[in-house]
C-alpha cells in the first residue's frame, strides 16, 4: 500500500481520509508509567528527585529532550558531557525496556484493534509518529505490528515534536496529502505537531489542555474511534 493513493478522482479525493498517523504512547497503549519508573530511578541517581507532576512534560518529546528537562529541573543541564548525557539515555531506556516485557496484547487501548482492522479493510493506511524509538518493539508486543503501513523512526527526521516532521514523514511515506491526513495525540507537542504539518487532529485527554494546543476534537478516551467518527471529523474541520 505504501505510495498509493487509493482515489484518483480530485472531486472524490477532497473529502477522502488518505491516512491516519498515530502517536504511540497514550494513544495505542500506555507505557507512560514505564517512562515515568525509568526516568525517575535516573533522576535519583543523580540527586534529582521529581514527581509524577513534572513527568507530564516529558509526554510526547524526544529522549534527549526529556533528559535536558530532567537535568535543567536539578541545575546540572551544564554539568555533563554529551557522551555522559547519551549514557544517561541509554541506562533509561535499558531500564524502560526491560519493563515493556509485561506488554501483552490486551493492553492496547479500547477501540484501537478494531480501528486498525476498519481502516485495513478499507485501504487506508495506518502509521506511527512517535518519539519512541522503541515503537517496534511496542507494536509487536500488543500485537499489532502487521496493522501499520509504516512507523517513523524518530533519527530520520531533522525536528522532534512539536515541529512537524515526524507527521509529515509519515503521510509522505504512504503516499498521502497532509490536508487529507487525521493525526491522533494524547499530548500538547504532538497535537501543536499534527496542526503544524496542516492536519486534522484529535486529541485523546483533557480538552482543557489539548484544546489550547490546538486539537480540533478532543475525546476523554480511545473507546468511541471509530472510521465513520474520523470521516465525520475530517469532513467538518478539513473539507
Amino acid at each position: 500500500m505504501k505510495g498509493n493513493t487509493a482515489h484518483e478522482n480530485p472531486l472524490y479525493r477532497e473529502c477522502t481520509i488518505e491516512a491516519v498517523i498515530f502517536d504511540l504512547d497514550g494513544v495505542i497503549t500506555d507505557t507512560a508509567e514505564y517512562h515515568y519508573i525509568a526516568w525517575k530511578q535516573l533522576g535519583q541517581e543523580l540527586g534529582i528527585p521529581f514527581d509524577k507532576e513534572f513527568n507530564e512534560q516529558l509526554k510526547g518529546i524526544s529522549r534527549m529532550q526529556s533528559l535536558e528537562r530532567i537535568l535543567q529541573l536539578g541545575g546540572q543541564d551544564q554539568s555533563y558531557s554529551q557522551a555522559e548525557k547519551a549514557d544517561f539515555a541509554r541506562r533509561k531506556n535499558e531500564h524502560y525496556v526491560s519493563l515493556l516485557d509485561s506488554l501483552t496484547p490486551e493492553h492496547t487501548y479500547p477501540g484501537i484493534r478494531e480501528l486498525l482492522l476498519e481502516l485495513r479493510s478499507a485501504g487506508i493506511p495506518a502509521v506511527i509518529a512517535s518519539a519512541s524509538k522503541n515503537a517496534p518493539q511496542i507494536l509487536r508486543a500488543l500485537g499489532l505490528e502487521s496493522l501499520f503501513e509504516y512507523v517513523v523512526h524518530p533519527d530520520s527526521v531533522a525536528h522532534g515534536k512539536p515541529a512537524p516532521d515526524l507527521f509529515l514523514r509519515g503521510a509522505v511515506e504512504v503516499g498521502a496529502e497532509a490536508s487529507r491526513c487525521i493525526g491522533i495525540e494524547d499530548a500538547q507537542a504532538g497535537i501543536q505537531a499534527i496542526k503544524a504539518a496542516g492536519m486534522i487532529a484529535i486529541g485523546i485527554g483533557e480538552e482543557n489542555v489539548l484544546k489550547p494546543a490546538g486539537a480540533d476534537v478532543v475525546m476523554k478516551d480511545t473507546g468511541g474511534l471509530n472510521l465513520s467518527f474520523l470521516e465525520e471529523t475530517l469532513q467538518a474541520f478539513g473539507c
